[in-house]
């Protein structure tokens, strides 16, 4: 008995002061709606009751969250696209970038808070998928091919085919595909073929469906699996041992004929020393004009016999 009174003055002091609670959490509800067509979000949080409740929209899109319809009116991205009323939204028509989660709030006079949840998919058929395989690939390793598609709502699942055949999730199944050794992701598009067999070899393409539309093909592309070039591989080695074996017989030549040795090295310098390089003559400046010393002199009758012979 003491315990329930103890609620009963809690739950009394919460009305009190105003403070809310919630008391309805529903499933979220699911709508599916063709693109470009009119679609009604119900708002099953809001039930008819005394007072005037405050109703507030959100709408979220992956991390983000933006307020739909707030303080009585609609945001500016929605007030010429949708329409509001007590039980629900509407819109006159959608667009894929209106796929996502909306959630109405209902907030009572009593300060009793409801509210509901609606995922809303605009379903738009998928695209031409593009798919990304390697045109060549060495027998023994693995291939990655991949298949990808953004435009479809929902999101489409992926299935490969080799040479116009459906390529099954386990190929063991399939007498066209047992010989292979691959995994099929539907949700990624990923085919991955480990290890890669001569058998693997031939045209792929990929497939986008969402169950929207028709399905959508990608382009074919040639995968070639290749056997490894062992002649290749022993010329190479081939080549790279008649290299070195030169490298060798060159090192062993020198040695023998002692280019490395003390004494070579000794002898060498010895034969510099005794032949030194011969110095250039050095001129320098003479006060008799034209004459330089280290240069030839003349001799003093030669001089006189110069200057008489100016004289007459």
């Amino acid at each position: 008995m003491a315990g329930s009174g103890v609620r009963s003055r809690i739950l009394l002091l919460l009305l009190s002061t105003g403070s809310w609670f919630l008391i309805s959490g529903q499933d979220v509800e699911k709508l599916q709606v063709a693109e470009n067509k009119p679609v009604e979000i119900p708002c099953r949080a809001y039930r008819s009751q005394s007072g005037t409740p405050r109703v507030e929209w959100k709408f979220e899109k992956g991390s983000s969250t933006v307020l739909f319809y707030y303080d009585s009116k609609l945001t500016d991205p929605y007030k010429d696209r949708a329409q509001y009323a007590p039980t629900g939204i509407r819109f006159t028509s959608v667009t894929r970038k209106d796929t996502g989660k909306y959630i109405c709030e209902v907030l009572s006079s009593s300060g009793e808070l409801s509210k509901s949840e609606v995922n809303l998919i605009v379903e738009v058929p998928p695209a031409k998928p593009t798919a990304k395989v390697p045109t060549s690939v060495t027998i023994g390793n693995k291939a990655v091919l991949t298949c990808m598609e953004t435009d479809g709502s929902p999101p489409p699942t992926f299935q490969w085919y080799r040479n116009n055949i459906l390529m099954p999730t386990d190929p063991k199944i399939s007498p066209n595909f047992k010989n292979s050794s691959y995994t099929i992701d539907p949700k990624t598009g990923v085919l991955t073929i480990e290890p890669v067999t001569g058998f693997d070899t031939g045209d792929y393409f990929c497939e986008a469906t969402n169950g929207i539309g028709t399905a959508q093909k990608s382009e074919a592309i040639h995968l070639e699996a290749t056997e490894v070039n062992v002649g290749g591989i022993v010329a190479a080695v081939v080549v790279l041992l008649i290299v070195l074996g030169l490298i060798g017989f060159g090192i062993w030549f020198a040695y023998s004929r002692g280019y490395f040795s003390s004494k070579y090295r000794a002898g060498r310098l010895g034969q510099e020393s005794a032949f030194p390089r011969p110095l250039p003559p050095v001129l320098s400046y003479s006060s008799d004009p034209g004459m330089f010393l280290g240069a030839p002199a003349r001799s003093p009758a030669g001089s006189r016999g110069l200057l008489a012979g100016q004289g007459t």
